[in-house]
C-alpha cells in the first residue's frame, strides 16, 4: 500500500511539474535594451529597437505606442549601394536565439510622433506575439545618432 501511494504521488508530481513547465515555457519571453534615438527638430518619424529572447519559437507580430499615430515592423537592407526599407508582417523569433532589432536591420518604425523624442525621456511600447501574451516595455530615448543602447541598467527581463 505504501509503495502504491508513493508511485501515485510520484506520478502526480511528474504531471504537475510537466504542466507547470509547459506554462512557464509558453510565456518565457525576455525583452531587454528597448531604446530609440532622439529626434532632431520637428521630425515626425523615429525608430525603436529592442532585443528579444524567446525560449520557444514565436513571432513578433505587432507593436503599438501612445507616442506615435502608427508603429510598424520594418526591415532595412542594402541592395548594392541602395538602402531599401520595407514593412514586414512579423519577425521570426527562433527558439532559444536572441533577435536584436537594431539600426540597419529589423526595427520598429514610429510615424506621426505626438512630440519630438528627447534624450533621457522614456515611453511605453507594447509588443504583440503570435503565441506569448503581449508585453509592455519602457523605451529609453538616447541621443541623436546613437547606435546602441547606452544604459545597461535599462535591461528589463520580462517573465510572466
Amino acid at each position: 500500500m505504501r509503495l502504491r501511494l508513493a508511485a501515485i504521488a510520484m506520478g502526480l508530481g511528474l504531471w504537475l511539474a510537466s504542466a507547470n513547465g509547459a506554462a512557464a515555457q509558453s510565456a518565457d519571453i525576455q525583452i531587454k535594451d528597448a531604446w530609440a534615438r532622439a529626434t532632431p527638430g520637428a521630425a515626425q518619424t523615429a525608430a525603436a529597437y529592442v532585443t528579444i529572447l524567446s525560449a520557444v519559437g514565436d513571432r513578433l507580430t505587432a507593436v503599438s505606442t501612445p507616442v506615435a499615430q502608427k508603429a510598424d515592423l520594418h526591415n532595412m537592407t542594402m541592395d548594392g549601394s541602395v538602402m531599401k526599407m520595407r514593412q514586414v508582417d512579423a519577425i521570426d523569433l527562433p527558439a532559444g536565439q536572441t533577435v536584436t532589432l537594431k539600426p540597419g536591420g529589423y526595427h520598429i518604425m514610429l510615424t506621426g510622433l505626438a512630440k519630438p523624442l528627447k534624450d533621457g525621456d522614456t515611453f511605453p511600447l507594447t509588443l504583440t506575439f503570435d503565441k506569448a501574451s503581449a508585453r509592455d516595455v519602457t523605451v529609453a530615448v538616447q541621443k541623436v545618432g546613437a547606435t546602441a543602447p547606452s544604459m545597461p541598467g535599462m535591461d528589463m527581463p520580462m517573465h510572466h
